[in-house]
C-alpha cells in the first residue's frame, strides 16, 4: 500500500510503564508509548485505529484511557474486563471511546471463556460493543456453537493456525470479522489465506500492524501492508486497510475518499 492510502490500524498495543503491567508467563514488554507509535506511523495517512489491551495489562484501564485521550479522534479501545463489571464503569469506558471487550484465550490475562456468551451479549445489547478473541483457530470448532450465535465477533491475527482455517471460513461466511494482523505470528503463507477469507466475506478482514509485535517470532514490517494489496488488489486493500474497520467500529464519518 502506498503511504498516502488511508489506514485505520485495527490492531496495535500501547505499553506505558507509568501504568500497571503484569508479568505474563514471566514476560514483561518494553515500553511503546503513543509517541513511539505515532513516530512509527509517520508518513502514513492514519485516520484512526484500535488500541488493544494485552495480557500483560490485565484489567487496568488507566493506560487505555490515557492513550485514547492522547491519540484523539478516530481511535477506539479494545479492553479486557471481568464479566462482573458494573454498568456505570461500562458507560464511562464507552464515553472514553472503548468499543470492544477482548478475551485472550491464547495467553490469558482476561476473563475466562466460560463467561464469553453472557458477557458478549450484555455489552452488545447495552452499548453495541463486540468481542475480540485471541486464540488458536484450532479451538474454533469447540467454540463454534457459541460464536455463530453471538451478535458481533472478531478473531485476532488470522486465527494463528492453519489447522482451524476451515472453521474460521465458516464463521466469516456468517459475519465474523478477522484481524489481518500479526503476519509474523502465523504458521502459514498469508496471501492465500487472505484471499480465501476475502472471497468468503469481503467485509470481514481488517488490517492491523500489531505494533510493537510483542513476543512475535517476526515483528511487523512495512511489507505486511504491501502484501495485502498484492493478495487482494487495490480495491480489496482499500476495504481491508480502512473501510471495513471504520464500519465495524462505527466510525463511518471518518471515511476518506
Amino acid at each position: 500500500m502506498p503511504n498516502d492510502a488511508p489506514l485505520f490500524d485495527a490492531h496495535f498495543h500501547i505499553i506505558d510503564d507509568a501504568y500497571p503491567l503484569v508479568a505474563n508467563q514471566g514476560y514483561l514488554p518494553e515500553a511503546f508509548t503513543c509517541d513511539d507509535y505515532l513516530e512509527r506511523m509517520e508518513g502514513r495517512q492514519l485516520v484512526g485505529g484500535a488500541v488493544v489491551s494485552g495480557s500483560f495489562q490485565g484489567f487496568d484501564q488507566g493506560y487505555l484511557l490515557a492513550a485514547l485521550r492522547r491519540l484523539g479522534e478516530g481511535f477506539v479501545g479494545v479492553t479486557q474486563l471481568p464479566a462482573g463489571v458494573d454498568d456505570t464503569t461500562l458507560e464511562q469506558l464507552h464515553q472514553a471511546g472503548v468499543r470492544a471487550v477482548r478475551f485472550n484465550l491464547f495467553r490469558g490475562g482476561s476473563e475466562a471463556v466460560s463467561r464469553l456468551d453472557g458477557f458478549a451479549r450484555r455489552v452488545h445489547e447495552r452499548l453495541g460493543w463486540h468481542v475480540e478473541l485471541y486464540l488458536d483457530a484450532q479451538a474454533l470448532e469447540h467454540l463454534y456453537p457459541v460464536l455463530e450465535s453471538l451478535p458481533a465477533v472478531c478473531i485476532d491475527h488470522l486465527g494463528l493456525s492453519l489447522g482451524g482455517q476451515r472453521t474460521l471460513l465458516r464463521l466469516v461466511e456468517q459475519g465474523v470479522r478477522v484481524k489481518a494482523s500479526g503476519f509474523g505470528r502465523v504458521d502459514f503463507d498469508v496471501a492465500p489465506v487472505l484471499q480465501d477469507l476475502y472471497a468468503a466475506n469481503p467485509h470481514s478482514l481488517m488490517f492491523g500492524t500489531d505494533l510493537p509485535s510483542t513476543r512475535a517470532p517476526r515483528p511487523y514490517q512495512e511489507s505486511d501492508m504491501a502484501l495485502v494489496k498484492e493478495a487482494l488488489s487495490e480495491d480489496g486493500a482499500r476495504r481491508v486497510c480502512c473501510e471495513n474497520a471504520l464500519a465495524f467500529y462505527r466510525l463511518a464519518g471518518l471515511m476518506v475518499s
